[in-house]
C-alpha cells in the first residue's frame, strides 16, 4: 500500500531579497518592499510531505517522530528567529526567496531522509502565497 505523511513546522525569520551583480536601482525596482535594506520578516509554514511504501510488519510508512526530528534540526531551528541572509550559511552566496527556502529546505531533509521515500515541500510565506518543491 502506498501512503503520504505530511508534518507541518512553522518558523519566523527576516531575510532581504537583493542581488548583488544588480544595481541598487535594479534591485528595487526589481524586489521592491523586499528588497529593504533594513529587512523584513515572514511566519512561515512549512509542509512536508513523503510519499512510499507502508511497511506491512509495522503498518508505517515512516515514524513521525523521525520525520519532525528531521525537519526540525534541519530546517526550523536553523530559520527559526534568524535574518536568513547573515545567520544562516546556505543562503550566504543564495538570495533567500521562498523558491530557494524551499530548495535548501527540500536538499537538507532529502539527505537525513529514507531515499526510498518521496519528499514533497510546500512553503508558505503568506497565507496567499506558496511554493511547491519535489527536487530537481
Amino acid at each position: 500500500m502506498i501512503a503520504s505523511a505530511t508534518r507541518v513546522e512553522r518558523f519566523n525569520a527576516a531575510h532581504r531579497l537583493h542581488n548583488p551583480n544588480w544595481t541598487d536601482e535594479r534591485n528595487e525596482e526589481f524586489y521592491g518592499l523586499c528588497n529593504n535594506k533594513n529587512y523584513h520578516g515572514h511566519n512561515y509554514k512549512l509542509l512536508v510531505k513523503v510519499t512510499g511504501e507502508v511497511d506491512p510488519e509495522s503498518g508505517y510508512l515512516l515514524d513521525l517522530k523521525v520525520l519532525k526530528d528531521i525537519v526540525r534540526d534541519e530546517v526550523t531551528m536553523r530559520f527559526d528567529h534568524k535574518n536568513l541572509n547573515l545567520d544562516v550559511d546556505d543562503f550566504k552566496e543564495l538570495i533567500p526567496t521562498a523558491e530557494n527556502i524551499a530548495y535548501v529546505a527540500w536538499h537538507r531533509i532529502r539527505k537525513k531522509l529514507d531515499k526510498k521515500l518521496d519528499l514533497y515541500l510546500t512553503l508558505y510565506e503568506t497565507d496567499r502565497n506558496f511554493i511547491e518543491y519535489a527536487g530537481n
